[in-house]
């Protein structure tokens, strides 16, 4: 069985990777670079064009569009190509009317005045408060605002875009007034080539002001500002009086532009924002997870010892009888350890999807570990695990059937289409519903309808047929013959321990995998729901490898202890043991969204437990996946192991 595993594994590595070998964006040249990161050389003077992208909120964690407020428009709004990733993040990207000029600095560029109604003025007010930030994009750089960490003056961390705004009081009033950053002082990194005086971006800051712009007479396409000249050389400082976001008030929309050469080069150029200033916590958790798995280890190595050593090899005679009696308690359910279990089809179907959801995950963190899944391709990392769901399907269909053959069953194709719908027909119908409350409250994060056809062909069209050629193929192979035979009447399970009780054991076997992934979980967590960057996939990979070594090896655990005490029925409690992992991390992702978040809407918290659950979900079947299949390798060893007589 571990063998056939280990084969169709390798199959659907190799699927992924030829297909990857015929996707036509590849450049080849001088140099290899990923699709979508290529370079790209300026001359001085010439034009960057800025791109904007969704107004994003940690608060409501709706995006919406940046067009949807009343912000200056270049005219003609034209939307730039988005991949199925940024489709379903929620990117919109979009041109403005922000345009350099390479290495010629700008100062107090007007771009439009604004006279606020009262429902732009709402509008305005309702995203400051919810905190949203402004995001940008220039050269595929995130448009970033430094801050200096007040324990660490010498380190910066960079925040996603600017807020639209800030509340505040002026001097001896209490009441709070809305105040809108309509000032951008753009700070422009550049590395030049000395030789071909040509420059690459390595750098896009920003500071934001909040400043009540003043000029004299009517206003007109030559008037000049009073707050901020370049003729006169007076630039904004940010001790002017504000810009308070109000009713018929007039907004003056301006920024700077200034150049600053760098010693960074482009190919280093994600390395200040993807910095780690707390990488000591993920080797604590890599420490923390390898001292779980050595407990666990040792556990399964005194019982292979015991099991295989003493009751398989060479019975030792010289053992009392009591001694024997109690370390061959497992032997006397060999007649029932294959019996096939209660709702067979139905862990089948789980089964199989657990492979897919594996095959997914592996080949994902592979790639992404060795860099192929770069954070300047946005939403590559979503686009590349949708597609490797899709084609895992063939996995899936595999496992799934071939278990089934293994209880008998002539039905492949009964089971092989539960596998194919059983999973993605709950998730979408959890998507569509959370797709409908985004769609009510009018967020660009609502996925438009061609995306959701894309999303049920990929699933009717590639992964159905998929899982059914998996199936037919899994139908086909011969089911190696179980080392014992199951006898027609079923032995009865005498009366446990209330410590060997199934929910207990269930319950206890997922702290352990649990354990070894929480720590990882809270950076993946800050990551998705405070709008972080998360590229350390090296440690996450490592941490998956420990989470596969724990769910194996407790599942062994417990499994052995259970057929210790003459209970046969392990099918159902292997995949649970350690698929209960999952309701720790469901419970752990409540904790956090109360703690960490600052989450108050009612549809925000709707969407964050809605998306968590179909994590959970997604884990479970991943964690009992691997559990499931270790005991049954663990039960033919050691019944293969030993003559019954």
């Amino acid at each position: 069985m571990a063998r056939d595993l280990l084969a169709y594994s390798n199959l659907c590595l190799w699927i992924y990777v030829c297909f990857l070998l015929l996707v036509p964006h590849v450049h080849i040249g001088t140099c290899f670079y990923l699709p979508g990161v290529a370079p790209e050389d300026f001359h001085k003077g010439d034009l960057l064009r800025v791109k904007v992208n969704k107004l994003s909120s940690t608060k409501t964690q709706l995006p919406y569009s940046y067009y949807s407020l009343p912000y200056c428009n270049p005219g003609h709004i034209v939307d730039s190509a988005e991949n199925l990733g940024e489709v379903l993040r929620g990117d919109r990207i979009e041109n403005s009317p922000y345009v350099f000029k390479m290495r010629e600095p700008q100062m107090c560029n007007v771009v439009c005045r604004v006279t606020l109604n009262a429902k732009t003025a709402k509008e305005f007010k309702e995203k400051i408060d919810d905190e949203y930030r402004v995001n940008m994009i220039l050269d595929n750089l995130p448009l970033v605002v430094p801050l200096r960490q007040p324990d660490h003056e010498s380190s910066l961390v960079y925040l996603h875009g600017f807020l639209v705004g800030l509340k505040g009081q002026y001097a001896g009033n209490k009441d709070e007034k809305h105040f809108i950053h309509n000032h951008l002082t753009f700070i422009v990194k550049y590395h030049r080539d000395p030789v071909t005086e040509m420059s690459r971006i390595v750098g896009f800051e920003v500071k934001p002001f909040s400043i009540k712009h003043e000029y004299e007479g009517e206003w007109d396409n030559t008037t000049r500002l009073t707050t901020c000249d370049p003729h006169a050389r007076k630039i904004v400082s940010g001790s002017e009086p504000p810009q308070e976001v109000e009713e018929k008030k007039e907004i003056i929309f301006s920024y700077d532009v200034e150049f600053q050469e760098s010693n960074v080069k482009w190919a280093s150029r994600w390395d200040s924002y993807l910095l780690m200033a707390d990488d000591q916590i993920h080797w604590f958790s890599i420490i923390n997870s390898l001292m779980i798995v050595l407990f666990l280890s040792g556990m399964v190595a005194m019982i292979m010892l015991r099991t295989l050593y003493r009751d398989i090899s060479k019975y030792n005679q010289l053992e009392t009888q009591e001694e024997a009696q109690e370390e061959s308690g497992w032997k006397l359910v060999h007649g029932d350890v294959f019996r096939p279990p209660s709702n067979s089809d139905l862990l089948c179907v789980y089964v199989g999807t657990g492979v897919q959801f594996f095959g997914m995950i592996l080949v994902t963190m592979i790639f992404a570990a060795l860099g192929f899944l770069s954070p300047s391709n946005r939403g590559g990392l979503m686009t590349a695990m949708l597609l490797l769901w899709v084609l895992m399907g063939l996995c899936g269909g595999y496992s799934s059937v071939r278990l089934y053959k293994m209880f008998k069953g002539t039905e492949w194709k009964k089971i092989a289409l539960k596998t194919a719908f059983m999973f993605p027909a709950i998730a979408f119908a959890i998507f569509f519903v959370l797709n409908v409350l985004i769609w009510g409250q009018k967020s660009s994060g609502a996925v438009p309808f061609s995306t959701m056809f894309a999303l049920v062909f990929l699933w009717f069209g590639i992964s159905v047929p998929l899982v059914f050629l998996g199936g037919h193929f899994g139908y086909k192979k011969s089911v190696a013959e179980e080392p014992v035979k199951t006898n027609k009447i079923a032995r009865q399970i005498p009366e446990q321990p209330w410590y060997m009780n199934s929910v207990f054991s269930i319950l206890i076997g997922g702290i352990l995998p649990f354990g070894a992934v929480f720590i990882e979980l809270f950076f993946i967590l800050t990551s998705i729901w405070l709008h972080q960057f998360y590229y350390i996939f090296g440690f996450l990979f490592i941490v998956f490898i420990i989470l596969i070594v724990t769910c194996a090896e407790i599942t062994i655990v417990l499994c052995y202890f259970q057929l210790c005490s003459e209970d046969y029925i392990w099918w159902w409690r292997s995949y649970l043991t350690s698929g209960s992992s999952a309701l720790y991390l469901f419970l752990y992702a409540a904790f956090y969204f109360f703690t960490k978040l600052d989450i108050t809407k009612p549809v925000s918290g709707v969407l964050y437990f809605g998306y968590m659950l179909l994590l959970s979900y997604g884990f479970f079947v991943v964690t009992g996946t691997i559990g499931f299949y270790s005991c049954l390798w663990f039960i033919k060893l050691i019944y293969s192991s030993v003559k019954i007589d």
